[in-house]
């Protein structure tokens, strides 16, 4: 097979703004969470997206004070990438749409994509993932592009990491580096932020470095002379080892943490699951519209950027079918493709809040080029999740989203690719009512029929039934209110008493 370099066209040189680039947050992704993670500081990039916008005044960009967001602040320091991937399988629009993903993470990661090249093989390069030659050519557009770093769309191994450093003499991350890098921007709860530290502690760990070649020995002065000869003896315990330990420590005492926060989630959960109210969690890829549609449901005013992963801390909210029946609706963090195992382990916890559900709705972008690979993607994810905890995906509803700005020719065609989805468009409310329809019709419904006598006493049975069961009649007698309704199992418990009173 004829390995060869296809330059995508999806990428192009950006025209500079002037400004002398700087290494942006993710730019520093071993150096930055490694010394915030071992001091125990925030990071820098963890901010609230909302923060984003607010007016902040910077000096030395003009002879006046200017005041710009903080966007346009981040858009002054973006850090220049070329991109580069491996196609191994499928077809080269397939290639190219990843990197063009790639690309979009790049830039929500805060940086500017100069080029983006993708490299034909039966398989990455174990050394330099591309092969040599194609190092030496990706090293040209490197220098002629004045890149600051290269990304790749893959996960590369330590070594990798390191041979692709020394020759193409800038700084080298992977797809996986960039994805944590940009939750780490996101995280704004304490769950959040812990969830991510840890996966970021997992990437980490395997690909720490020693200061160049020269490494102490463990054993330390005259210790090793006994017992381990020439060649042992050193200051002791390396700096490499010490910083091993240190980060395997902090990952245990972040697992606990998440632990006991996983303790008072699932409290939460099991409160609701007591009051025997519906849960729906609203799942997708990043950037479908799931806090959009949230908004649409309920209008519970959470946080809506055009960015990838603008969610991670899971919102959930009260809603009410049209028949008056309360359920929830929690909107959950987005996929990706290849989401990063250390993530999906971290995460593990608000991820449950899906396996958990009564019905979920799994929200497509009907903007997309390939919807169809998303939704696999997405249903992958899921399915994994449910099967470590032995539970099976909730029953799914597909609702595609988006659909103002989708043309009818294509729209015909999402019919034919999604059969069975529902479409609606979170922005401008079209399909929503009927969305709402759809959802109380998807929930399920109280199954106990009964036939009590509540006294007057326990009028708080009497507003259950109510707002939790179906009401077929209701008469007021003198010794009590008679309530013929269909209800949950708790509830008909509750009511047992006075089952055939009077």
């Amino acid at each position: 097979m004829k390995k060869s370099a296809i330059r995508s066209a999806d990428f192009h040189p950006a025209e500079s703004n002037g400004a002398v680039p700087h290494d942006s947050a993710f730019g520093q992704a071993e150096a930055d969470v490694y010394e915030a993670i071992l001091a125990e500081e925030p990071s820098t990039g963890e901010m609230e997206l909302a923060d984003r916008n607010s007016l902040r005044r910077v000096s030395g960009l003009s002879t006046e004070l200017a005041d710009i967001t903080e966007v346009e602040y981040r858009r002054l320091r973006l850090e220049r990438v070329v991109l580069v991937g491996v196609w191994t399988e499928g077809d080269a629009q397939h290639a190219e749409d990843s990197l063009a993903e790639l690309g979009r993470l790049a830039e929500t990661a805060g940086s500017e994509v100069l080029e983006g090249l993708v490299q034909r093989r039966d398989r990455p390069d174990p050394s330099t993932y591309v092969g040599s030659g194609k190092v030496r050519e990706l090293r040209e557009v490197v220098v002629a592009t004045g890149a600051d770093t290269v990304i790749c769309d893959g996960e590369l191994s330590p070594g990798q990491l390191r041979q692709l450093e020394d020759k193409l003499k800038v700084k080298v991350i992977d797809r996986t580096a960039l994805i944590l890098d940009i939750f780490a921007q996101h995280a704004s709860s304490k769950e959040g932020k812990a969830q991510v530290e840890l996966a970021q502690l997992q990437y980490l760990l395997p690909r720490l470095r020693g200061w160049g070649e020269a490494m102490s020995r463990q054993a330390g002065g005259r210790a090793g002379g006994a017992s381990g000869g020439v060649g042992t003896r050193g200051p002791g315990e390396t700096k490499l080892e010490t910083d091993r330990r240190r980060i395997h420590k902090r990952i245990s005492k972040l697992r606990k943490e998440i632990a006991a926060m996983r303790t008072v989630r699932g409290t939460k959960r099991g409160r609701r699951e007591a009051n025997a109210v519906p849960g729906v969690a609203i799942a997708g890829y990043t950037n479908a519209g799931k806090s959009s549609l949230l908004n649409a449901l309920t209008g519970a005013g959470v946080l809506v950027e055009d960015a990838l992963f603008a969610t991670l801390d899971p919102t959930t909210r009260r809603a009410d079918t049209p028949d008056g029946r309360p359920h929830t609706l929690t909107d959950t963090v987005g996929f990706v493709r290849h989401l990063p195992h250390q993530l999906v382990e971290a995460f593990r916890s608000t991820l449950e809040e899906v396996t958990g559900a009564d019905l979920l709705v799994h929200v497509v972008d009907g903007a997309e080029q390939a919807p169809h690979e998303q939704v696999a993607a997405v249903r992958e994810v899921l399915t994994e999740i449910a099967e470590d905890h032995g539970a099976p995906v909730p029953p799914e509803l597909l609702v595609v989203n988006k659909i103002d700005s989708v043309a009818p020719t294509r729209m015909a065609e999402l019919r034919r690719l999604l059969p069975g989805a529902v479409f609606v468009s979170a922005h401008s409310g079209e399909g929503v009512e009927a969305l709402r329809e759809i959802i109380a019709d998807r929930l399920p419904r109280p199954e106990v029929f009964v036939d009590a006598l509540v006294p007057y006493t326990r009028g708080e049975l009497v507003a259950r039934v109510h707002s939790e069961g179906e009401l077929v009649d209701e008469e007021h007698t003198a010794e009590g209110t008679r309530l013929r309704a269909k209800v949950r199992s708790d509830l008909a418990s509750a009511l047992k008493p006075f089952v055939g009173a009077g």
